[in-house]
């Protein structure tokens, strides 16, 4: 992506299930869980770049000694600074002392058994390390303290906030991190206090027989369900408790994802399947992923239930997980990366009036790769037809130099665009920045033929289109090709997420304002203000009642004549090539990425009542001049 949109946070969750001998005896350190917790957490550094966190339980700490351990940073280097502090609480221990997984067990901190992970990009502006999670719930005891982290972003902050305060809370912040923390530390300070009037009161249970008690009945399920059941949002959601239970919680819309493996050693659960495949080397069955609405709970007996938290709720996995944020090296991301570039040969083809011979093709790395592998693949399956009719055509009369001649047809691919990830770095904050960044890509001269090649170049995906204006349609008209023709593996982004990716300002999506300016021009300012009206007649309703009325900006237009007005725009002055879009529909989407029908990026169509009220918002700041993000 040329413009890259803020990654998406990730977690991790592990929790150990034997003793910390057994993995010094079978894997030479008690560290395991530590390592392990820092490899999960390196391979998902693509999902945060604004600080990481880490905290650890141990189980069984005597009292007066800490029993949960938190580190936090921010910045791109957060995940080596936190583990780095972990570490640094070892330098000064002698090595047989260090080498004892029972004095660790004891002495050392974080020598845990149950670890939480995150990794931080921010989607709501609010950035400092009182922003990074594990958020951390602290009481004297060991079952009330709470460690929470999560890839998650709430659009009825406002409601789960006054329901807070109804109930005679005071929160220190409007965040949906710091609501969603209290709101669960209420119901599980609830659920303690139902089991300590059952234990305690009733049945006269103190001291560590009362908190054994306590432990072994929380009830994680019902904390979890009455906590939940007004959330509307994208979430996975980790959370440790003191007394060493666990869970990872996914949403009942199964907008956000989470996958997890268990066996008798081990349970980790994280926000994307190869990751766990690479740190404990597993092959892509062993990894599951948890349904819509479910949780994994963890106890602290090491026993391990898959809970129905909430019921599924038009099921709608996000598709730009697919496209774009999960790793591609993730076995079904592959092929259907692969696919969204295969789908589109109908349509390049017609752009370049099926001239292949004259045509070059590549991407604008890097994470457009595996859709030019697909695009590829299907261009040469259109070559071979080609030949085939060719050769066929001439029967047994075609000659040695005319068969050698088909055969010798080749698709033309070159690596046009190179992305120099150097210069980003020394980017000046000043006027001169525009100039510098758009030289963050170059080209490869003379891979085109000048004014005789077409030039088709894909991209996953187009947002603002300014990165396309400013630097990569004037680098490649230098190659001089009669024509350039961008193409995007995912559909027209027509609307705002609220969902945990920060991409809430109509103004950001050239689809937009393409079609704002195709009303103006053909005398239709009517349709803009009516949708204004109409959005802002409806604002005060309930969420649930609110529609999208947005779409009607849309409406009149078809998708070609949107892309059209967008190559207009996004062209700059004094272009020689002819720039054509192409994008990807959203049926070959859905083709695409069957199991992964979350377009509402594309459609307008959010799975919950939140997103119309967050579009609804975008739009009548969009006309007010609002520069503000439609949720908080």
């Amino acid at each position: 992506m040329t413009e890259p949109l803020k990654h998406e946070c990730g977690i991790v969750m592990i929790r150990l299930l034997k003793p910390l001998e057994y993995y010094q005896q079978k894997y030479g350190t008690w560290q395991y869980g530590l390592n392990k917790l820092y490899l999960l957490m390196e391979k998902q550094h693509n999902r945060g770049q604004e600080g990481a966190g880490l905290a650890v339980v141990k189980l069984d700490s005597p009292p007066g000694s800490e029993f949960i351990f938190r580190e936090r940073a921010t910045g791109s280097g957060a995940i080596s600074e936190i583990f780095g502090n972990v570490y640094r609480n070892y330098e000064k221990v002698p090595a047989h002392m260090f080498n004892d997984p029972a004095y660790a067990s004891q002495y050392l901190p974080f020598a845990g058994e149950l670890f939480l992970g995150h990794l931080r990009y921010s989607t709501t502006g609010k950035s400092g390390i009182s922003y990074v999670h594990p958020f951390l719930r602290r009481n004297n005891w060991r079952s009330r303290n709470l460690a929470l982290a999560g890839n998650f972003n709430m659009t009825n902050v406002d409601e789960l906030f006054n329901n807070l305060v109804e109930q005679g809370q005071h929160p220190r912040d409007y965040a949906d991190t710091f609501v969603l923390l209290e709101t669960l530390g209420h119901h599980l300070d609830r659920e303690i206090q139902f089991q300590f009037d059952k234990f305690g009161k009733e049945q006269g249970a103190k001291g560590e027989e009362l908190n054994d008690l306590i432990e072994k009945n929380l009830d994680l399920h019902f904390m979890l369900n009455a906590a939940s059941k007004n959330w509307d949002g994208g979430f996975a959601i980790g959370g440790i408790i003191g007394c060493g239970d666990g869970f990872v919680f996914r949403d009942p819309w199964g907008i956000r994802p989470a996958f997890y493996y268990n066996d008798d050693e081990i349970v980790v659960v994280a926000s994307e399947r190869p990751v766990i495949q690479t740190a404990l080397g597993l092959d892509v069955d062993a990894v599951k992923e948890l349904n819509p609405g479910q949780a994994i709970i963890v106890k602290k007996d090491g026993s391990v239930m898959f809970s129905q938290i909430q019921e599924p709720k038009n099921v709608k996995p996000c598709s730009f997980e697919r496209i774009y944020f999960s790793r591609g090296s993730d076995a079904d991301i592959y092929k259907e990366r692969k696919a969204l570039g295969e789908l589109l040969i109908p349509q390049i083809l017609k752009a370049i009036d099926n001239d292949v011979e004259n045509t070059v093709f590549s991407f604008i790395p890097n994470t457009a790769e595996v859709a030019f592998f697909g695009m590829s693949e299907e261009l040469n399956r259109y070559l071979n037809n080609v030949k085939l009719r060719k050769i066929s055509g001439k029967g047994l009369s075609i000659t040695e130099e005319e068969l050698d001649k088909v055969l010798s047809m080749r698709i033309r691919t070159e690596k046009v665009v190179i992305k120099d990830i150097k210069l980003r770095t020394f980017i000046a904050q000043d006027n001169n920045r525009d100039d510098l960044a758009a030289h963050v890509y170059d080209i490869t001269y003379d891979s085109v033929r000048p004014y005789t090649d077409n030039l088709v170049v894909i991209d996953d995906s187009i947002v603002r289109g300014t990165t396309l204006k400013q630097s990569i349609i004037k680098m490649l008209d230098k190659l001089h090709p009669k024509k350039i023709v961008v193409v995007s593996s995912s559909p027209q982004i027509r609307y705002p997420d609220c969902y945990g990716i920060d991409m809430s300002r109509m103004s950001e999506f050239a689809a937009f304002r393409a079609a704002i300016e195709l009303l103006k021009e053909r005398g239709m300012q009517s349709v803009i203000d009516e949708v204004y009206q109409k959005s802002v007649t409806q604002q005060d309703k309930p969420k649930e009642e609110i529609v999208n009325y947005v779409k009607e900006i849309y409406a009149p237009f078809t998708d070609d004549e949107i892309s059209a007005k967008m190559a207009q725009m996004l062209t700059p002055k004094g272009t020689e090539a002819k720039i054509e879009l192409v994008f990807q529909s959203i049926e070959n989407l859905h083709r695409a990425t069957p199991n992964h029908r979350g377009d509402w990026y594309f459609s307008g169509d959010y799975p919950t009542p939140g997103g119309n009220r967050m579009v609804n918002r975008a739009f009548i700041n969009y006309i007010e001049g609002v520069d503000n993000r439609s949720y908080r």
